[in-house]
């Protein structure tokens, strides 16, 4: 089980069926959706080139079932996600 508290919240996307996080911990980054940890990734750009791509294939949406992350919109580039302030 991954210690969501541990967790700090870098990036994030809003989607037609809500916002995505990219979260940081030692050892790795994960996409966010619902509460629900996907990872762990080497570096944030990776995590967005799954999303991307639609190779995050545990995302699950509860009125829409599974969800191919490629329709939603995302930027390739992490860079253009919001940044969250962790300050």
């Amino acid at each position: 089980m991954i210690d969501m508290g541990s967790m700090k919240k870098l990036l994030m996307w809003n989607t037609r069926i809500g916002p995505f996080y990219i979260d940081g911990r030692p050892g790795g980054y994960f996409i966010v959706y619902n509460d629900d940890p996907q990872g762990p990734y080497p570096t944030p750009q990776h995590a967005v080139d799954d999303l991307v791509g639609g190779h995050t294939y545990s995302i699950y949406h509860r009125d829409y079932g599974p969800v191919d992350t490629s329709e939603l919109g995302f930027p390739v580039d992490a860079l253009e996600w919001e940044r969250i302030n962790t300050a």
